[in-house]
């Protein structure tokens, strides 16, 4: 199986309202050797703004974010996508990629009427190396060297994890260079620690997950909590009743029978506690996960391995238990809050076979023909999206009410102080903060200098619009 390491620089932190602004990929062979790599930048979007921390970690003038020569964010991810299909299958790996860099790729995907799903349909697996190097720190030290703070905590930022184990970085907070530290640092735990680099492939699979936790009776789950390592001996009893990929695990250091005995009430007050002694595992997320007999005994806890085995084995005879865990486990749960925004509106709701055809038409069909495809879509998203796309890349292939409507929900988006995209005022409101926090002697870099004004500028352009 190939490898696909990557990185992606963005407006900001938020998805489905921040933007992607460059992408960059390196494909290796089963040993990590390079095969190809891949890299692009696009422009702005009119309606994103981007945060200033963004820029002056990424050191992007906003000069290079406007410059019409770049490829816009559509065109962009159509390359991006053709780019990751011919690739496919492979492992898809980032660093912190899964939380973030996933999410931004698939929002970025969907909103340009792609699937978002890429990296976990055809045959794709997809993992995350920064749970590879905690889980390599906390069960096999020798791995990998990590930087400690002051106080003696561990640093896991990826730059300060190249330094440490001796790794070039040639620009930090670069897509290439992030995605080239990345693969570096994969090849050092693969060589220092086959068994854990072994592991950390088989599960980047979510059918080795799935199988993995319905069959082996216990096992040992290694969950990250603020860069620390908490292992949890737990056993499979049942999936998640919530669509999605769950799987739900009891903690084998309870008393069982004791847990029996409990009332309703009384079990929905444990399973209320936090952390729960429920354990939600994502079969899609490249889990931490360990056989019993594997681990190493100090991570089992004072039990030791023959009482879990044997709790493992009376959890995994006693459905009737199990049934009556996930019951009220499902009934302690917070409602999940439906989105407000049309932009967040991605995880749990498919797409007809029909609408996915017509988004493949789509991009197929010359410009002043697309508006008509769009008209015919059954989801409200994609007809929104599809609506911007055409807004942006040729707004006169538009009615002219829907040019106006779009022209008019684009100012006063970006005019609006309070909802969640970044707005221009509370943009100045983010340069004023950092430039409050600076010494005195430090002054303010060209960048959010050059970025002040043109949201200044643009702030007035945008307030003229709306008033004239």
């Amino acid at each position: 199986m190939a490898f696909v390491f990557f990185d992606t620089e963005t407006t900001g932190l938020h998805k489905g309202f921040d933007q992607i602004v460059h992408f960059a990929a390196i494909k290796t062979d089963e040993n990590l050797s390079e095969i190809e790599r891949f890299e692009i930048r696009s422009r702005l979007n009119p309606n994103v703004v981007p945060h200033p921390e963004a820029l002056a970690v990424t050191g992007l003038p906003i000069e290079q974010l406007i410059n019409k020569e770049q490829p816009s964010h559509y065109e962009m991810m159509r390359n991006v996508e053709a780019k990751l299909y011919s690739w496919s299958p492979s492992i898809f790996l980032g660093y912190n990629s899964i939380k973030f860099d996933e999410e931004m790729l698939r929002y970025a995907l969907f909103q340009t009427l792609h699937p978002a799903y890429l990296t976990s349909f055809h045959n794709n697996g997809r993992n995350d190396v920064l749970s590879l190097a905690l889980a390599a720190y906390a069960i096999a030290q020798d791995a990998i060297a990590v930087s400690l703070r002051d106080d003696g905590t561990p640093i896991f930022r990826l730059a300060e994890l190249a330094a440490a184990n001796g790794i070039s970085v040639s620009s930090a907070h670069n897509a290439m260079s992030d995605a080239e530290t990345t693969l570096f640092l994969c090849k050092r735990i693969m060589r220092q620690c086959p068994e854990l680099w072994q592991r950390f492939v088989r599960f980047s699979s979510k059918a080795a997950v799935s199988e993995f936790i319905s069959t082996e009776e216990g096992f040992l789950l290694t969950e990250i909590y603020k860069n620390r390592a908490y292992h949890t001996p737990v056993a499979f009893i049942g999936e998640d009743p919530n669509p999605g990929n769950g799987r739900l695990c009891i903690d084998l250091r309870l008393n069982f029978d004791e847990l029996a005995s409990l009332t309703t009430q009384e079990l929905h007050a444990l399973l209320s506690r936090k952390p729960c002694p429920i354990r939600r595992i994502q079969t899609n997320t490249g889990p931490t996960i360990t056989p019993l007999w594997e681990a190493e005994e100090g991570l089992l806890g004072d039990l030791g391995i023959d009482a879990l085995e044997d709790r493992a084995s009376t959890i995994a005879d006693d459905d009737e238990l199990k049934h009556r865990l996930v019951e009220v486990y499902s009934n302690s749960r917070e409602p999940f809050a439906e989105p407000t925004h049309i932009e967040e509106k991605l995880h749990g709701i498919w797409l007809s076979d029909a609408d996915s055809a017509r988004a493949r038409q789509f991009h197929k069909t010359p410009w002043p023909d697309r508006y008509e495809i769009i008209q015919t879509m059954e989801d409200e998203r994609l007809r929104e999206f599809g609506t911007r796309l055409i807004f942006f890349e040729a707004r006169s292939c538009l009615p002219k009410e829907v040019v106006d409507r779009l022209d008019r929900e684009t100012a006063e988006r970006l005019a609006h102080p309070d909802d969640k995209p970044m707005s221009l005022r509370r943009c100045l409101d983010e340069i004023r903060k950092l430039e409050e926090t600076r010494n005195g002697d430090q002054p303010m870099p060209d960048i959010l200098n050059g970025f002040r004004e043109y949201v200044t500028n643009r702030k007035a352009r945008v307030s003229a619009f709306l008033n004239g």
